[in-house]
């Protein structure tokens, strides 16, 4: 559930720690005021590394590990900042997530600066850092094994057990390696750590720019500080009624529509691809291809790839001209019958970000999850026949279900403050229906829908909500009501 504009390195090497480091101020006024020590801190700012611009520099905020216990133990959010183009203009600071959660969020103002128009990076400061628990800042770990990395996994019978235990080991091996401090890398505490950045660059107001799970982090804030927040957009935004197991099974449920829509756009492009003339002769290829490998990894061109591979690989059906033409090839090679080539060593992602994912989403809803087994395996049936394609992988069990809640309830968001929230209308990750529940959530917003855009991210990439969108963080003006625009042409 990560919005990612650019596929960049990882922008901060902690070198000198003297240069990064922030400074305590703790004495006297401390004793009367616990959070004194950390909202009164000096920051250091510094170089980030060779391949971050110079414009960015780096700090790291010291914060508490528990906001009830600021005297105990601390972490440290790193946070980088390219400052406004025009002290005339500036109006304050624009912070960045690009969502996960787990996803670094030092990348996303780096990547998306670029393609920013020159009159929001007059207005603000472009502001990312790295959630607790993630990146650079007091990264967690769970030693997780690649095999443990892999969260897409079909429901069989005779692998059932396999994967509770794979469920169960990760929820333990989490909590043995990170104990106590678990509970308290949730979204709750990271919204706090956001008004804490805020406080300590001097600011009475934040602007926010949230992608994918980052809405929710927005929407969080929002909740929590709602005198604190400027003009917060929202692209791309998870259900915040069903975030946690929710996600996954929204996103199964958005994928058959999707599959429908590419049967019937393929089926009229049958002279370029060859895969049926009717949107049923379309799924039938698909299935058959399936079907095949199942029987035998059809060979992607980058390795073997099972039935299951190929179903898992479902957010490929929101972009109709990708999905004919990979379908395509995997229908030939089933064909052709041609030996499956060695398998690549897989692209997981790395070890922080999967831990981080499990230790925020299990942490903040843990105790919505069921703790049986026997739902999951009941679930995971119901779900592959509801919704083939994915179903059975999002219904299943998930290292949730072994989790210890986190030291709070959920945050519900219910509140009537402004912000902008833009969607695509085939949005892979986070499915229009989601993006509607969250404007239902915040009465006080707007929302552009882009009708026909494909893909996870709207902003920066030359659709139709740009103009709206860059209005709104410029002079504050929300559209007078929700807006619907259309795609254009690919």
């Amino acid at each position: 559930m990560t919005v990612r504009h650019l596929r960049i390195p990882s922008l901060v090497t902690v070198g000198a720690a003297a240069v990064l480091a922030a400074t305590l101020t703790p004495g006297a006024a401390a004793a009367e005021d616990p959070m004194r020590p950390y909202t009164q801190q000096t920051l250091h700012w510094g170089p980030c590394d060779r391949q971050t611009p110079a414009a960015f520099r780096c700090a790291a905020v010291k914060v508490p590990l528990d906001y009830g216990n600021p005297g105990g133990a601390q972490l440290d959010v790193v946070v980088n900042r390219s400052k406004a183009a025009s002290a005339h203009q500036r109006r304050g600071v624009l912070l960045f997530n690009p969502g996960g959660p787990g996803a670094s969020g030092l990348e996303l103002p780096v990547a998306m600066e670029p393609v920013l128009p020159q009159e929001v990076k007059d207005r603000y400061d472009l502001v990312g850092f790295d959630p607790r628990g993630v990146g650079r800042s007091s990264p967690i770990s769970c030693g997780l094994t690649p095999d443990e990395l892999n969260i897409d996994r079909a429901y069989h019978p005779e692998t059932f057990a396999k994967d509770v235990q794979w469920a169960r080991t990760v929820a333990d091996k989490c909590a043995a390696a990170a104990g106590d401090e678990l509970r308290h890398i949730t979204t709750r505490n990271t919204a706090r750590d956001m008004d804490l950045v805020r406080t300590v660059l001097g600011e009475q107001r934040i602007s926010y720019y949230g992608g994918s799970y980052g809405t929710y982090l927005g929407a969080v804030y929002l909740q929590m500080f709602p005198r604190r927040a400027d003009r917060f957009v929202l692209d791309s935004a998870v259900d915040p009624t069903q975030y946690g197991r929710g996600t996954f099974q929204q996103m199964a449920q958005a994928t058959e529509p999707a599959f429908t829509r590419w049967s019937e756009w393929t089926a009229g492009q049958d002279a370029t691809y060859h895969l049926g003339r009717t949107p049923a002769d379309v799924r039938a290829a698909f299935w058959n291809v399936v079907a095949r490998a199942d029987r035998r990894p059809v060979d992607s061109g980058d390795g073997p790839l099972t039935g299951d591979d190929i179903r898992a690989a479902r957010d490929i059906f929101f972009t109709r001209q990708k999905a004919a033409e990979w379908v395509a090839g995997l229908k030939k090679a089933a064909e052709d019958g041609r030996p499956a080539a060695p398998a690549p060593d897989p692209e997981l992602p790395p070890e922080n970000q999967l831990a981080s994912l499990w230790t925020i989403m299990c942490g903040d809803t843990a105790a919505s999850w069921p703790h049986d087994p026997e739902q999951y395996r009941r679930d995971a049936l119901r779900g592959r026949a509801q919704y083939p394609l994915y179903g059975d992988f999002a219904a299943g069990i998930k290292p949730c279900a072994f989790w210890k809640p986190g030291a709070e309830a959920p945050t519900t968001v219910d509140n009537d403050v402004r912000a902008l929230i833009v969607q695509n209308e085939w949005d892979s990750q986070t499915p229009l229906d989601a993006a509607r529940s969250m404007h239902r959530s915040l009465h006080g917003s707007r929302m552009i829908t882009v009708l026909g855009g494909e893909g996870h991210g709207v902003y920066g990439r030359g659709s139709c909500a740009d103009a709206p969108t860059t209005r709104y963080l410029t002079t504050g003006r929300l559209p007078d009501g929700d807006l619907a625009c259309s795609a254009g042409p690919a």
